[in-house]
């Protein structure tokens, strides 16, 4: 509760993801985040944001990721039940306003959404192979969350109804109320709108066991869309909030965030080889992914670029972080956890933070331990981190370098 402003936020997280897709058709997750926008039994076509921005509905989207899909929206209080009517009728009567040409309009969408995002984008089809490199079929989060061409093709509508009557059920959802409203009656309103919609157990989320590389892949590929070579190394780190993830988040601050960092300084700044120089921990409920990526001067190779990164993280390996660049990242993780506190709904605002700790902890107020987490970094810490899971004979990386040719037997084989 939080009355400073006459406004409320409304967040819905449903437990699916593309880590809970059939293998054979992905991109379902995704999908659906497209159709439940598209009107319910008593909401018309293309008509449920529409009716949100009518009432001054703001931060209003939702979003598909590997773990989980969420929806969400802030209103002036006075129009909370609207919202939650709006959640609750596509939450029970999608299905009943789905029809095939609704369903071959979305398909089109997200295929189209593909072909910009990835096929058409730089270094997007080279990326997307480095990914599947890293997580092998049939692993769950082998394929993207936008799914394949041929998936998207295939999905009929029984599909998309079976899929439905699964994962989107009350009891594989999670609601998130944070603003100015009445308890009491937030919660009779929320028993109204949802408590008679028909349920069923939760579904389990697939079972899998933790990937683990045992050698170096190396992938070249004929880039045809980018004009300038790059170079991308990742490894697979522990899953979001298991001991390392933090001192990763730690560690990619430190080679890549600012003009100080290491990687910036000696590759953009001193010796004038890349353009630009990128270093993150993608932080996922299964397993994770750190990926250092830099994209070349004209004139400068890949390998170059790559020598360059591995002699920073000898370094790193032998000599850990300095103190002054783990308080540096600290502070800057936590003024962006405390900056996204100051709103209520939206990416990062508190009902999303509820969410996300909700989620992965199983406990929503578990701010304190997440900060707490980065706390306990020391320079050991983030040394061992890098001797022991950024090990170089199990990566992937990928030299990206473009063409002018079309596709080399690299490209089409596999690569090494």
């Amino acid at each position: 509760h939080d009355d400073r402003l006459p406004i409320v936020a409304v967040n819905l997280w449903y437990h699916v993801g593309a880590f809970h897709e059939d293998p054979d058709r992905t991109g379902f997750a995704h999908l659906f985040e497209h159709m439940m926008f598209q009107g319910s039994k008593h909401v018309a076509d293309d008509q449920h944001i529409s009716m949100l921005e009518q009432i001054g509905a703001t931060s209003l989207n939702g979003t598909t990721n590997f773990d989980r899909t969420n929806y969400f929206e802030t209103v002036p209080s006075h129009h909370l039940e609207t919202a939650l009517w709006l959640e609750s009728d596509r939450m029970g009567f999608l299905l009943d306003a789905i029809t095939p040409e609704s369903l071959k309009t979305q398909q089109e969408v997200v295929k189209n959404e593909r072909r910009q995002g990835i096929e058409t984008a730089p270094y997007g089809l080279a990326e997307e192979r480095a990914w599947q490199a890293l997580f092998p079929a049939p692993h769950p989060y082998h394929g993207a969350v936008i799914g394949s061409m041929e998936h998207l093709d295939a999905a009929t509508m029984e599909d998309v109804r079976n899929f439905f009557r699964k994962w989107y059920a009350p009891s594989n959802a999670t609601l998130a109320i944070v603003g100015d409203f009445d308890e009491a009656e937030a919660k009779r309103l929320v028993e109204k709108y949802f408590g008679s919609l028909p349920s069923a157990p939760r579904p389990e989320a697939p079972k899998v066991e933790k990937v683990a590389l045992d050698r170096e892949v190396v992938i070249r590929h004929d880039e045809q869309v980018a004009s300038l070579p790059k170079v991308s190394v990742s490894w697979l780190t522990p899953a979001f909030f298991e001991p390392g993830d933090a001192d990763a988040d730690v560690l990619a601050m430190a080679l890549a965030s600012g003009k100080a960092s290491r990687l910036y300084e000696r590759l953009v700044f001193d010796k004038r080889l890349a353009q630009s120089v990128s270093a993150y921990q993608q932080s996922l409920g299964a397993q994770s992914v750190f990926t250092i990526e830099a994209i070349a001067r004209p004139g400068v190779s890949t390998d170059t670029l790559l020598a360059e990164i591995d002699a920073i993280l000898d370094d790193v390996r032998e000599n850990g972080v300095t103190e002054e660049e783990i308080v540096r990242a600290r502070n800057k993780f936590e003024t962006g956890k405390i900056a996204g506190l100051q709103s209520v709904g939206g990416f990062g605002g508190r009902a999303d933070l509820l969410q996300s700790y909700n989620h992965f902890l199983g406990e929503p107020d578990r701010l304190a331990f997440d900060l707490a987490r980065y706390d306990e970094v020391t320079p050991e810490s983030v040394r061992k981190f890098a001797r022991e899971t950024l090990d170089p004979q199990r990566r992937v990386v990928l030299h990206a370098v473009p063409t002018q040719s079309g596709p080399s037997a690299a490209a089409t084989q596999g690569g090494r």
